[in-house]
């Protein structure tokens, strides 16, 4: 049953996060609401830390990790296709009506009303990562370190010196900094 409803999760959330990998984040964060026993919410965003650190798309990566946890390697294939699977069948559709409407202008007008909603729910996704990152936990307080880490990293990559090293660097300076300041 737990991977039926897992199936169920994933296959809901790649039906409804458009947009790519960041815009699944809220509704991966309401999954670890309803599922505590999957992952928690520090846990959420250390999968999305590790998630952009490698390669694939977050959500895919995501829902193999989850899906690992939960149930093992049967529960990883089936959550990542079951994330997947919606995107597939709908490409498949729109693919076949677009050859149909390709110069229909309403069709132009539903592709341009859905870019501000993919931008939103990306922005969503990412107020979501800077209140776990800065508030990680009820209680806890603001994590100030945190929001000195940002703003340095920040501020290192817009100083002219470091603006042609390769952002895998940046990434790797910030795993050794979180590794290094998560020891105590």
């Amino acid at each position: 049953m737990t991977i039926l409803i897992l199936c169920v999760e994933f296959f809901l959330t790649g039906l409804f996060a458009i947009g790519g990998g960041l815009a699944t984040l809220p509704f991966l964060t309401q999954m670890g609401l309803r599922h505590p026993e999957w992952f928690t919410q520090e846990m959420l965003v250390n999968m999305v830390a590790i998630s952009e650190s490698t390669p694939g798309p977050i959500g895919v990566n995501m829902a193999t990790y989850v899906g690992y946890t939960v149930a093992g390697v049967p529960g990883a294939v089936l959550a990542t296709l079951s994330l997947v699977l919606p995107s597939l069948i709908i490409i498949m559709i729109i693919a076949r009506l677009l050859e149909r409407y390709r110069n229909n202008p309403l069709v132009d007008t539903v592709f341009g009303t859905l870019r501000p909603v993919v931008v939103g729910l990306i922005a969503s996704a990412a107020f979501t990562i800077l209140k776990l990152v800065l508030v990680p936990s009820a209680g806890a307080g603001f994590a100030w370190l945190n929001l000195v880490l940002l703003v340095a990293l920040f501020a290192l990559t817009q100083l002219k010196p470091t603006r042609n090293l390769h952002p895998i660097l940046f990434i790797l300076i910030g795993a050794v900094l979180g590794i290094a300041l998560n020891l105590n």
